[in-house]
């Protein structure tokens, strides 16, 4: 019997080539894990033909955020090179980020476009928090929005570490949503990657659909490093949640949330009644969903928040048996794989 407080008890084998390193086309013909808590059944579908199983009365809601090319290439002023993700925006013009590369307390990176950034903290935990200006004016430090408009000229889509290649031009329409809409996530919410324009379409004229939004951060890859889950700081992302879709969820009978960070966003807002902020949510077998009845979800790493939050709606014996037979059947897994939906 696996322990629900131990980190290593949510670790498990998968073989490398089952990790996608390329997004399903189309979209909807990646494999779909369909497992029904009422009757414990386990169907085996693509994922075009998720309206089979979905229920006749439900609310769904959807993130809206889009991914920023955050990742960018430089040097410092000795001429060495360093790179530069790109994990939040602070207060007062300052930004969280990662650096590959040694730096100090107000060491200057340079980068293409003018884009200059100058290393303000260095953090515990492996951030960094920088500011950052154009070269011909050091004394205006760059808002949100101007520095977003220059990333998107010199930076790359921030694609997983374990997909373990350079972005291409594809990347750019993959590892976004459809209705990606509100600048600011360095990660993209992978459950929603599966959905066509006719798909989404049909969905939509059944039940409608709603949107919130939570900024995806770097944090959602890190693996729980301490062995007490409970000890395991958690990361923290930026969400709003409109006043139309606020009524929405409070009417709400039954709940389908697409994705772990909706689901994150929708149960911190059912705790604290919080319509924006920084949402540090973590759920996992001893904080189990209060309101979201429903899970559309991609397959996640061994040992991260993730793997836990889908164990705190089926278990952790059940979570391990269903991956264990998604990785027999050959399922694609992380962040371009196949998807799962709980019922």
């Amino acid at each position: 019997m696996n322990d629900n407080l131990k980190t290593s008890s949510y670790d498990f084998f998968l073989p490398n080539e089952q990790i996608a390193t390329k997004a399903a086309n189309p979209a909807d013909s990646a494999k779909l894990l369909v497992y029904n808590r009422a009757t414990n059944e386990i169907t085996h579908t693509i994922f075009r033909n998720i309206m089979d199983f979905l229920p006749e009365e439900l609310t769904i809601f959807l993130n809206d955020t889009k991914v920023i090319k955050a990742r960018i290439f430089g040097k410092k002023s000795t001429g060495a090179k360093i790179e530069l993700l790109l994990n939040k925006a602070l207060f007062m013009n300052r930004f969280s980020v990662y650096i590959k590369g040694k730096v100090n307390i107000n060491t200057e990176l340079f980068f293409d476009g003018n884009l200059c950034a100058k290393v303000i903290e260095l953090n515990e935990d492996g951030s960094r928090v920088v500011e950052f200006y154009k070269k011909e004016n050091e004394k205006q430090k760059l808002d949100f929005s101007s520095l977003v408009k220059i990333l998107n000229k010199i930076g790359h889509i921030p694609l997983p570490p374990y997909i373990n290649r350079e972005d291409t031009k594809e990347d750019e329409k993959d590892y976004q949503t459809l209705f990606a809409k509100k600048d600011g996530a360095v990660a993209a919410p992978t459950a929603s990657l599966h959905f066509t324009p006719e798909l989404l379409k049909k969905i939509e004229n059944r039940y409608g659909l709603n949107y919130l939004t939570l900024h995806v951060g770097a944090g959602t890859f890190k693996p729980v490093d301490v062995e007490d889950i409970l000890s395991h700081p958690m990361h923290s992302e930026y969400f709003e949640i409109s006043k139309e879709c606020k009524d929405k969820i409070d009417s709400a009978k039954n709940i389908l949330a697409v994705g772990t960070t909706v689901t994150r966003t929708l149960e911190f807002y059912a705790r604290r009644n919080m319509i924006c902020g920084e949402c540090d949510l973590f759920l996992n077998p001893l904080n189990k969903p209060i309101i979201v009845n429903h899970l559309l979800t991609n397959f996640h790493l061994p040992k991260s928040t993730l793997i836990m939050l889908v164990a705190s709606f089926i278990g952790l014996e059940k979570t391990l048996e269903l991956y264990d037979i998604s990785i027999k059947n050959n399922y694609r897994f992380y962040s371009y794989g196949d998807a799962m939906l709980i019922i």
